[in-house]
C-alpha cells in the first residue's frame, strides 16, 4: 500500500485523476469500476478534462457498476447507475454496450450477482477499481462485518450509511434499506485499487484502515495485505507525519 498525501480536495482530485489517466493510456481497454458519492465529483471533473486533452482513449473501456439500491430501476435518478451514466459515463462517450450493471430492480438480485460476477469473471477480472471510503470502513456497500472472500450480493445497509445517504433523497423519502454490491472479492484482485479519501470526517476510519488490525469490522482494512493499492488523501484526513508503517509516495 502507497499513500499519498496533498493540500486538499482539489488537489486530491487532480492527483488520482493523472494517476488513473496513465493506466488507461497504457490500457485502453481496461476493465474499470468508479464510486458514487461526494469524493469522487472532483476526480471525475478532472479525468474527464483530461480526456478533452486526449490524455487517454475511452472508447474501449469497459465499466463496471460498483453497487446499486436494491427495488431502484436505472431509470430514477436517484438509482447508481444514473448517477454515474450522468456524471462519468456520458461525459467520457462510453456508450451502454460497454457497461455491466448492477441491477437493483432485478426480479432475483441472488441471480444480478451471480450474473455479474459471471461477467467480471469472463472479463478476466478488474485492472482498476476507484474506491471511496465508508464512515465505517465499507467498500462498495461491503458493509461491516465483511469477509474479504465476500461475492457480489445483497446487503442490509447500516444505519450509518442510510444516514450519510440521506441527503441524496428528497425530504421525507425513504432511503433504501438495501443493496447490490460487488463482492470484496473482486475488488481485492483488482490490478490497481485507487482509494480517494478527504475530510476530516474520514480521518478516524482512514488511519484505522491503513494502520489498524486487519479485521471484518473496518472492510477497508484488507486492502493493508491486497496487491497494488493507492491511497490519495488529503491533509485534513491524513494530518500525521509520516510514519515508518506507512510506505508514502511523493507527488
Amino acid at each position: 500500500m502507497q499513500l499519498y498525501v496533498v493540500d486538499d480536495y482539489g488537489a486530491m482530485s487532480r492527483f488520482a485523476a493523472h494517476l488513473t489517466a496513465e493506466r488507461l493510456r497504457a490500457q485502453p481497454e481496461a476493465n474499470v469500476v468508479v464510486p458514487t458519492g461526494n469524493t469522487p465529483y472532483g476526480f471525475f471533473r478532472e479525468l474527464i478534462a483530461l480526456r478533452q486533452q486526449g490524455a487517454f482513449d475511452a472508447s474501449r473501456l469497459r465499466v463496471f457498476q460498483l453497487d446499486e439500491y436494491f427495488g431502484i430501476p436505472p431509470d430514477d435518478p436517484r438509482s447508481f447507475s444514473g448517477w454515474i451514466t450522468r456524471s462519468f459515463l456520458d461525459p467520457l462517450g462510453i456508450t451502454a454496450a460497454q457497461v455491466v450493471r448492477l441491477r437493483g430492480d432485478a426480479d432475483d438480485p441472488l441471480v444480478a450477482c451471480r450474473d455479474y460476477d459471471a461477467a467480471v469473471r469472463a472479463a478476466g477480472g478488474f485492472d482498476v477499481v476507484v474506491l471511496g471510503l465508508g464512515r465505517n470502513g465499507h467498500l462498495g456497500f461491503n458493509e461491516p462485518p465483511a469477509d474479504p472472500a465476500a461475492p457480489t450480493r445483497l446487503v442490509r445497509l447500516s444505519a450509518e450509511t442510510i444516514a450519510s445517504n440521506e441527503h441524496y433523497w428528497s425530504v421525507g423519502a425513504q432511503v433504501p434499506k438495501h443493496a447490490l454490491t460487488c463482492g470484496m472479492n473482486n475488488i481485492l484482485t483488482a490490478r490497481m485499487k485507487l482509494l480517494l479519501v478527504s475530510g476530516e470526517q474520514k480521518r478516524d476510519i482512514l488511519r484505522r484502515t491503513i494502520t489498524g488490525p486487519i479485521i471484518p469490522e473496518v472492510p477497508a482494512s484488507y486492502l493493508q495485505v491486497s496487491a497494488q493499492v493507492t491511497v490519495v488523501a488529503d491533509s485534513a484526513a491524513w494530518p500525521w507525519p509520516q510514519s515508518a508503517t506507512v510506505e508514502y509516495g511523493h507527488v
